[in-house]
């Protein structure tokens, strides 16, 4: 496994997933590692047939989705990873599929992954990406744990 030449990093843009993409980075700087940063669009869903939306696009707004993603993506990226050999990638699909099938093309040898820290019924309501994503993944994962906030 060590040293790993290909880190996969999957972001929703949240501090959680900041906080993972710092410790990719680290791990990419520490053994000179490909890093790839991801964020996977969720597809908008279909219009039941005979409901108007009206001027609504929905393959524009589908590709507003995508370049937003991208440029946010390569901002990140610029800010973060000076010094690291990394590349963005868009895809649109459930989560944690989508992240184990890059993975799997990428031939990523780690995924370093935030973990959001939902208990309860959220978490069982909406599940757990981190969680599907080690149950799935071809190769090891890193979950990273939500920063706790100060409480004072």
């Amino acid at each position: 496994m060590l040293p790993v030449e290909k880190i996969l990093c999957p972001s929703d843009f949240s501090e959680p997933s900041l906080a993972a993409l710092d410790v990719a980075a680290e791990l990419a700087r520490h053994f000179r590692s490909q890093l790839t940063l991801l964020n996977v669009v969720s597809p908008v869903p279909p219009v039941p047939s005979g409901q108007v939306l009206g001027p609504f696009d929905v393959d524009a707004y589908e590709c507003e989705l995508w370049e937003d993603s991208r440029h946010t993506l390569k901002g990140l990226a610029q800010k973060r990873l000076s010094g690291i050999k990394a590349k963005v990638r868009v895809e649109s699909g459930d989560p944690a599929m989508t992240i184990v099938k890059t993975a799997a093309e990428e031939r990523s040898g780690l995924i370093v992954i935030a973990t959001h820290g939902q208990t309860g019924w959220r978490r069982l309501v909406f599940g757990s990406v981190a969680e599907k994503v080690v149950r799935l993944a071809g190769c090891p994962v890193l979950s990273v744990r939500a920063p706790v906030a100060d409480k004072e």
